[in-house]
């Protein structure tokens, strides 16, 4: 999260005064016991990072404007501002840094009327990254490897857990009872820590001292070290909050997700995260997948964050408000995988909501609504798996948590949910012991496996699966094994891929080979933009016992998340067409649709959302206008159903069904069609 800039937002008064009077406060509204988090699907984000210049706090939120939200848009839950990354508390709290002076107490407000709707309060909690504990405790501060103090971290092997985060929010669970914490600036913000106790602690453990800074090389004992001690950190104020309250639910930010591909080994009671501003379609679609993994494995909810505005990071005090078209479009990406959606709206500085934006905010709430019976506890038909190696990651990051360097996975994923598949993101701890469960699994660019890992990959492609292997890097991992003859190293150049008689620039690494007989080719690199010059394959298919290993020996994940082009997209959709010959669904038409498989209740539903449009575009913020796809078709092998329902317009409509495959022509997918077949 960051901290919004201080900009009075004035609506004009006879406009404020017409809205208010049109919601005014139901008087008939009736309490009811808040959902928990697996019981929610929707849900609103508020904060504003309170900091020492901030003056009477609560001066004009009010108890009527809140109540006019939730009566409006009614959320399952909302999480409100109560210590942001300044470490400043927004709320009068006697542990810590308060605000210099408050008008009202905004958390009153809050809990006060989310408890008359029976809603849910949850509070935005920043934790390693408190910059006012590290003015007033120095000591608490992570230290870096050249010996200097972090200004803005704490290091979790310091008291700031037991002496600020936790009595913050005992206080804040004892004195307002609100529901749960959204622990934000904590797993992202953590680093490898030479503090004196951090050091010691790992002398103890492994009898050896870090490699610091001036070595290039990665110390992984130190990092696994770090990341350890930062769970143990999470483990310890989640302990110590579940015993003052047992259904108190605590997330940490983007544990458990893409920044943290590991298996759920503390006791947080959900995942969740926020996507950047931008992009925000693609993200979702990449992140959403990460979590679902998890979430299925570990029977814990999720949900994912939009930003509702836009803006760049180099402009940060320049904001946009995004449309409901723009962010239904990033829900449906994450609601179609099975989880929850939440959206953020920044609080003025005085900790008062907008109400202006209450309408996109009702716009967003109808759109999840009337989907909501359709993706809540849905399961994935496994089609396309996508290794998301966690050794790999930490074989490689010089981070601790982070979903950086994450181009080339998440441009393949997003390059294949371009190729209409329907596609899961999955680490070693998701398929281990299911590798069976899936025609195909790509392993995208991943530079190491644990050899246990890599024999059980073989052996799912002896037995008759499919492996596609994309990438220099990940070549070398089943080099002897396809036979293949590595011409030299990787060459790094501008080339050219060639297929279907049509040529697109490429940047970046490719590997010459020489196949082994019985290989088949598809594609083909060039170093000169001309179909009549010599070329080197881009990519084959070669038998591997009873199935096969289809290899593409150039980088395409950072081509496709930076230099984008269709080619790209249908050179991979021939590699995996040549490798999973019988999937269960196929899609004609727009390549600008991407399609999920589930399974719920008993019927299959296939999801279709729109992912054309703007999104992509830093410098487009905010857009309205999403050009419908038309003329799409899907082909489903199915038993013969009974009926096809497109949802959530309740509409039924006809199908065609021979040789165990149905046929659906679709009207327009306008942002998210869902098919409902049984």
């Amino acid at each position: 999260m960051i901290q919004s800039s201080w900009r009075k937002q004035l609506v004009p008064p006879f406009f404020f005064l017409l809205f208010c009077c049109s919601i005014v406060p139901s008087v008939t509204a009736q309490p009811g016991k808040p959902l928990t988090r697996k019981e929610s699907f929707f849900g609103l984000h508020f904060d504003f990072h309170a900091g020492k210049e901030d003056r009477n706090i609560g001066e004009t939120l009010t108890e009527a404007m809140v109540d006019s939200m939730l009566s409006i848009v009614k959320p399952d839950f909302i999480q409100v501002d109560s210590k942001g990354h300044p470490g400043i508390t927004s709320f009068p709290a006697s542990v810590g840094t308060p605000a210099s002076s408050f008008a009202k107490d905004p958390l009153r407000i809050f809990r006060d009327v989310t408890l008359k709707h029976g809603v849910a309060l949850y509070v935005h909690y920043s934790g390693v990254k408190d910059i006012e504990a590290i003015s007033r405790h120095p000591e608490w501060a992570r230290v870096n490897a050249d010996g200097s103090r972090d200004t803005e971290n704490t290091s979790v092997h310091s008291a700031y857990n037991d002496e600020l985060l936790i009595p913050q929010l005992k206080e804040a669970i004892t004195k307002y009872h609100i529901n749960g914490a959204w622990v934000d600036g904590d797993c992202w913000a953590t680093a490898p820590d030479y503090s004196e106790a951090s050091l010691k602690k790992y002398f103890e453990q492994t009898g050896k001292k870090p490699i610091q800074s001036g070595d290039k090389s990665i110390d992984t004992s130190f990092m696994q070290f770090s990341r350890r001690s930062f769970l143990q950190y999470v483990q310890h104020y989640t302990t110590a909050l579940h015993k003052v309250d047992p259904s108190f639910q605590v997330a940490s930010n983007w544990a458990y997700t893409s920044f943290m591909p590991q298996p759920v080994n503390t006791d947080v009671d959900f995942i969740s995260g926020d996507l950047t501003p931008n992009n925000s379609v693609v993200n979702a679609g990449f992140e959403a997948r990460c979590i679902a993994s998890q979430a299925q494995k570990y029977n814990i909810p999720w949900d994912i964050m939009s930003w509702s505005f836009s803006m760049n990071w180099d402009r940060t005090s320049l904001q946009s408000q995004k449309s409901v078209t723009q962010l239904t479009q990033e829900a449906a990406e994450i609601i179609a995988v099975g989880g929850g959606f939440q959206c953020y709206f920044t609080q003025n500085r005085d900790a008062s909501i907008r109400p202006w934006q209450m309408p996109v905010m009702k716009g967003l709430a109808d759109f999840m609504r009337a989907r909501q019976p359709f993706c809540r506890n849905a399961k994935p038909v496994p089609q396309v798996a996508i290794l998301y190696s966690a050794f790999d990651k930490y074989m490689r990051s010089k981070n601790l948590f982070t979903n950086g360097g994450l181009d080339d996975i998440r441009g393949i994923t997003n390059m294949l949910m371009d190729a209409q598949q329907s596609v899961q993101v999955l680490s070693e701890h998701h398929l281990t012991g299911n590798l069976q469960q899936y025609p195909l699994i790509v392993i995208p660019e991943t530079q190491y496996l644990d050899s246990s890992f890599k024999n059980e990959l073989l052996q799912y492609a002896s037995n008759g699966g499919h492996l596609l292997v994309i990438g220099t890097k990940a070549i070398p991992l089943i080099e002897k094994e396809t036979k293949l003859q590595l011409n030299g190293a990787p060459k790094k150049s501008t080339t050219w891929l060639g297929f279907n008689n049509f040529m697109t620039a490429m940047e970046g690494n490719y590997q010459p080979v020489t196949l082994p007989a019985g290989a088949k080719t598809i594609g083909s690199i060039y170093t000169v933009q001309d179909l009549r010059f010599p070329s080197v394959p881009a990519g084959a298919v070669i038998p591997y016992g009873k199935g096969s290993i289809a290899v593409v020996f150039m980088d395409l994940g950072v081509n496709y998340s930076e230099n984008q082009s269709s080619l790209q997209r249908d050179f991979i959709q021939a590699m995996v067409r040549e490798s999973f010959t019988g999937p269960k669904l196929e899609v004609n038409g727009s390549h600008l649709v991407h399609v999920v498989l589930n399974t719920l209740n008993e019927k299959t539903i296939v999801h279709l959302i729109n992912a054309g449009g703007q999104h992509g575009n830093r410098n487009n913020y905010s857009y309205d206008e999403l050009p419908a796809l038309s003329n799409i078709s899907i082909t489903l092998r199915h038993t013969k159903p009974k009926s096809v329902m497109l949802e959530p317009a309740g509409k039924k409509i006809p199908f065609d069904y021979s040789n165990g495959k149905l046929i659906v022509k679709l009207p327009p997918v306008q942002v998210h069609s869902i098919l409902v077949i049984q």
